[in-house]
Order: structure tokens, then sequence, then C-alpha cells
């Protein structure tokens, strides 16, 4: 956009270019990639964009934000400068006071006020160029706090002992109350982990994927949310049958469920704690956790039925006195 025309008022422009060669009696409010005013502007100008370079009079105040503002030494402002860029360079003269924020500022031209800058390092300031003061203010930067090593083990030691607790609890009640069920849901890692874990792997991959295209739908969105929840339910239940399955392989006896969770639980608890390691642990609980509960509730559902169980053995013939007798009788 090129304005070469005086306006009699305000001017506003965007695009990628916005060049301003007429006077402007009113103020110009423009955003582009590359802003240039030459003309005279009679009031005030808000600029953003990359480069905004002003070669013009500016009878009042400027609000810049962009990457480079050059004030040349043909440009000039009647009041303030405020606005922020990575570099900054008046070679012209500013009536009043420089406020900016910037990496390099560099003024050759005349401040009639005072210049406040925040930068990390020490603008570039003609001598004689600043009438007033000229103040930098550093960025603030958080204390570095040093962590005694002590700490670091005693923080790590107390959440390791919360879980302990916590998860040891939630271990001994389903072994007290669910029994049966860590039972028959283990009872497919026993024999064959492998065949869980890519199970888990699978539904893992295609589950999110399937709940994610039916919520995209209005009539299956409240299928995805109820299909959502019980994924996040199977998905913290991976830790008790992980743990549950760990007591299993400890324990061939007959001791009792609660033991066999309490003492699989600690050692996954103490392995989801070390460091590199619990991640592989984590995803391994997680995934055969899954495959595990799926091929469970495979196995049970309703029209399941085995060979043995579709084919009805008619009792053995009762046999009697009188079946006895006639055998007997047709023998003689």
């Amino acid at each position: 956009m090129n304005i070469t025309n005086d306006v009699d008022g305000d001017v506003y422009a965007a695009g990628q270019s916005v060049t301003i060669t007429g006077d402007i009696t009113g103020d110009v409010i423009a955003a582009a990639q590359s802003i240039t005013i030459t003309g005279n502007v009679d009031g005030n100008v808000r600029l953003a964009g990359d480069n905004v370079t002003i070669n013009g009079d500016i009878s009042r105040s400027g609000t810049i934000f962009a990457a480079t503002v050059n004030v040349s030494d043909t440009g000039s402002f009647g009041d303030d400068v405020v606005g922020a860029a990575q570099e900054i360079t008046i070679a012209g003269p500013v009536g009043r006071d420089v406020l900016v924020s910037t990496e390099n500022l560099t003024i050759d031209g005349s401040v009639g006020g005072n210049v406040t800058y925040n930068s990390d390092i020490d603008a570039r300031i003609a001598e004689g160029a600043v009438s007033g003061t000229v103040e930098r203010v550093e960025s603030s930067q958080s204390p570095t706090v040093e962590v005694s090593p002590w700490a670091l083990f005693g923080s790590w030691f107390l959440g390791l002992l919360y879980a302990l607790v916590a998860l040891s609890v939630i271990t001994a009640l389903t072994g007290l109350l669910l029994p049966r069920l860590l039972h028959r849901v283990t009872d497919h890692l026993v024999p064959a982990p492998w065949k869980a874990l890519l199970v888990g792997l699978v539904a893992s991959i295609t589950v999110p994927i399937a709940l994610l295209v039916i919520l995209v739908t209005i009539i299956g969105a409240p299928l995805a949310l109820a299909g959502l929840l019980v994924w996040l339910t199977l998905t913290l239940a991976t830790f008790v049958y992980g743990a549950y399955y760990i007591g299993r392989l400890l324990f061939r006896g007959n001791q009792p469920p609660v033991v066999k969770a309490l003492v699989g639980g600690a050692i996954l608890i103490v392995a989801l704690h070390i460091p590199w390691l619990n991640v592989a642990v984590w995803a391994a609980m997680v995934l055969i956790g899954l495959g595990a509960q799926l091929l469970a509730i495979h196995s049970q559902r309703p029209w399941h039925r085995t060979r043995s169980e579709g084919v009805t053995t008619p009792p053995p013939p009762a046999v009697t006195s009188t079946t006895v007798k006639d055998l007997a009788e047709t023998q003689a």
C-alpha cells in the first residue's frame, strides 16, 4: 500500500508493505511487515511491523512495536517515543522522552527529555545527545537456587514412602474384596505375557484414535466420553493387576491374595521410582495390564461357548435289577 496524496484526517493501513509519502493532518495507525513514513504527520503514529522507518516529521508522539526501528536524520518526533524492538536507531531529534525496551539502542540524534530503556547491554548514545537523564533497566532474572543432594534424596524418599503407603492400601483392599477378579485377569499373563503385551500395544494405539473419531460426531460424542472414562479406569487399574502378577510369580503356593498384592505392589512402586528404569516399567505395566484386562473381558463375553459346553452328552442308562435279570435270561 502506497499513500502518495495528502490526507486531511487519520490514516488506517495494513498490508505487506505500507509506504506513506504524503502529508497527514491526523494520526497514522498501521500494521505491516514493512512501514516507511516519509511525509509529515501532524498527529501521533501507532505502528506495528517487522521493519519501521521514519523519514518524515511526526508532530506528536510515536508508539512503535517492531523488530527494527530506524528514525533517520531527516525524521523527528515532537513529543515522546515509546515502544519495543530488537534494534532501535534514533538519528533524528525527539522533543521529549524516550521509553523503550530493546536489545540494541543507538542514539545519534537529540532527545529533549529523558531516556529510559530496558536492555541487558548499555546503549550507544552520542555525547550530549540527551538533555535529561539516561537510565538502563536490567531484565529481572530469577535467582539461582542450589538444591542440596540430601534435600533431593529426602524429597525422593518421602515420595516413595507416600506411594508405598497409598498404593499398598489400594492393592490390599483389592486383594481382600476382589481376589477372584485379580486371579482371573492375571491368568492371561502367567502362560503368555507377550500376548497381553501385544494386545495392550495395539489397543493403546487404536482405541484413542477410535474415541477421537467418534467424539467429532454429534451423536457419538456422549458414547466417546463414556468410552474415555472406561479407558481411563482400565489404565488406572493396571497397577493393581501388575502388582498381583508380580506376587503370583514370586509366590507359587497358596498364599493369600492380599500378601501377593502387597509384596508385588511394593516391588512395583520401588521400580517406578528409579530414574530411567521407571519409564520402561510404567510402559510395560500399562500395556500388559490393558492387554490382560481386554483378554479377560473377551473370554467372559456372553456369547462365548466352548465346544464341550455346546455338546450335551446323554447320561448313561441306569442299571436296575430287572435289567440284570433280563440280561441273565438272554445269556441262558
